[in-house]
């Protein structure tokens, strides 16, 4: 993911965590790259920041957690949080790279504001707020594609390049809440089934992924019009109802997949779907596979 345009500017001067810094108006990219086994490497920023991995392996150590750090995976940190390091796997023929993200309190403030004044929140939620703890997380396709893309605009030389920053800055933010909310409403469900309608209806849903679901069904367990119970879901969570339907189903069918006595239709139609052309393709766009091949991976 890193560009050749970093490789032509970085130095390798340290085999354990050598930065490169990109500076722009409100963020800062850090990009870090280990070379040698370490362990209780200790690293802070004193800003609000998104650290992702792109090659090799961590295991993260926060104040209340540790964790494997694998690529493809990030975590939201809070301004002056700790974080210790160790490179298990780290070589000089086998690199962990990894980037920082910084990102300046009056952009997110600006951000938080916009969202909740023109995307405002169901009333028995709390406003849109930054995260103020470490929320470690897998990217979503989105959030690869922002952080592909940073990357690109803070190596190039390109006069606007602080412009086009302050959009991709603007969308990154919004959806960094967005998968929070959406981490706290699926994975703590039947916790908050009492206080939150969309907590009930991912619950209701969760419990009859192999029925017809639709949308006037789960709009009248919501108690809203359909309306207004999609554009709820949607700015709650990030992606449409269907979305969520599907994306529940594919966990199902990966799970079957792994039963070399159930076939390709048995799958489809065992996790929910109707149709073996859609199931394919619904697939393949969340795993990058048909489902044949993705059986055939797990061997």
């Amino acid at each position: 993911m890193l560009t050749q345009a970093h490789y032509d500017r970085r130095r390798l001067e340290t085999h354990v965590e050598n930065r490169t810094v990109y500076t722009l108006q409100n963020a800062e990219l850090n990009v870090y790259e280990t070379h040698l086994y370490a362990e209780q490497v200790e690293l802070a920023f004193g800003n609000p920041v998104l650290a992702s991995m792109l090659r090799g392996k961590k295991v993260m150590h926060l104040r209340n957690n540790s964790f494997d750090f694998f690529p493809g995976e990030s975590v939201v940190l809070p301004p002056g949080e700790l974080m210790r390091i160790d490179f298990p796997e780290a070589r000089l023929d086998n690199p962990t790279q990894c980037l920082a993200l910084t990102l300046a309190n009056e952009k997110i403030d600006h951000v938080v504001d916009y969202l909740n004044d023109q995307y405002p929140r169901l009333e028995e939620n709390r406003e849109w707020a930054f995260t103020d703890y470490n929320f470690h997380f897998t990217n979503d396709l989105a959030v690869n594609q922002i952080i592909a893309r940073m990357i690109f605009l803070f190596t190039e030389n390109h006069p606007s390049k602080d412009l086009f920053a302050d959009f991709m800055l603007k969308e990154l933010i919004i959806r960094l809440m967005q998968t929070e909310a959406r981490h706290l409403l699926i994975d703590q469900s039947e916790k908050h089934l009492h206080q939150s309608r969309l907590a009930f209806v991912i619950q209701f849903i969760r419990e009859n992924l192999l029925d017809p679901l639709t949308i006037e069904q789960l709009s009248k367990k919501a108690c809203m019009s359909q309306t207004h119970f999609f554009r709820c879901f949607k700015n709650e969570l990030g992606i449409s109802p269907i979305d969520f339907i599907n994306d529940e189903r594919i966990k199902l069918a990966k799970t079957l997949l792994r039963n070399p006595t159930k076939t390709i239709h048995d799958v489809c139609y065992e996790s929910g779907f109707n149709n073996i052309s859609y199931f394919n393709k619904v697939f393949k766009r969340a795993t990058l596979r048909t489902p044949s091949e993705y059986r055939q991976g797990l061997g």
